[in-house]
This record gives structure tokens, sequence and C-alpha cells, in this order.
């Protein structure tokens, strides 16, 4: 398991069951399977998002982002602290500036990215000390149920 995290919570299993919904979407539309979302500090989910970016010939309709819009929209606000992004794999480089500009304060993930990881795979981005804003990272949850989502879809 690359990079160091913080222990998982039963709640953080909760919410991916959340993002695995999100994420089947993404399957069902014919995009890789990644699904999150974004909860504010009570836990009231403010924003979903999956995959889109067949959907839209968009390259920036990650998962993760399409969330964080909607979270943002929700709050009338592009400062997002005290939210906690689910999302079922691992955030990209790209999300992970989206993550650290938008000030999210945590993220839960399931699946390890090793080849585009930037949570504590390939790049740590989100706990980067040179940074003017760190994430808390919380990795590994339901990880087999989110691998398997995106093994069986690539197999397909």
């Amino acid at each position: 398991m690359p990079g160091p995290v913080l222990p998982a919570s039963p709640q953080h299993g909760e919410w991916m069951q959340q993002a695995l919904a999100e994420a089947r979407l993404a399957r069902d539309g014919g995009d890789v399977p990644v699904g999150a979302i974004v909860l504010d500090a009570a836990g009231r989910i403010i924003g979903r998002g999956h995959n889109e970016r067949e959907l839209h010939s968009d390259p920036t309709a990650h998962a993760e982002i399409v969330a964080l819009r909607q979270a943002a929209s929700a709050l009338g606000d592009w400062q997002l602290p005290g939210t906690t992004l689910v999302v079922t794999l691992e955030p990209c480089l790209m999300c992970a500036g989206a993550i650290l500009a938008a000030r999210v304060q945590r993220v839960v993930f399931g699946a390890w990215d090793e080849k585009a990881g930037a949570a504590g795979s390939v790049y740590d981005a989100l706990r980067d000390r040179r940074l003017n804003h760190r994430v808390e990272v919380f990795a590994g949850v339901d990880a087999d149920a989110c691998g398997a989502l995106l093994t069986d879809f690539f197999r397909a």
C-alpha cells in the first residue's frame, strides 16, 4: 500500500456506497466507472459526480471535478473548507489540483491508481508540505469493490 494513510471509519464505508452508485452510472453510460460524492461538515451530500468524459467529450469531466462543481454550486462558493470528497479511485493529478484549490478538508478513496494516482501512489500532491493546503487522506475504503468495478469494465 503506497503512502501513509489515516485509518478509515465505518462511516467512510457507508459514504463509499454512494460513490459506488455513481460509478455504476458512469459504467452504464459507457464511461470508466469512477464515482464521487462531496459531503459538507455535517455529513450531508452536497455534490455527486461520475465520469462523464465520453458523454461530453470533455477531458476534465472526471467524477471528482463533476462532484466538486456541484458542491461549489450548492454552497455558492468555490472554496469548500470542512468538506469531504469520497471517490472510488485515487484522484489523478488534475483532480488533486482541484481538490487543493477548493480547500477540501479530507479525501476518502477506494482503489489505488498505481499508474496516475496523486494521493500517495505515483504522486502525493494532497499532502505535499510545499503547498499552502494539505488534505487528510483515507485510502483503501471498499478497495476490492471499487477495484472490481474497474477491472470488470476494462475486461469487457
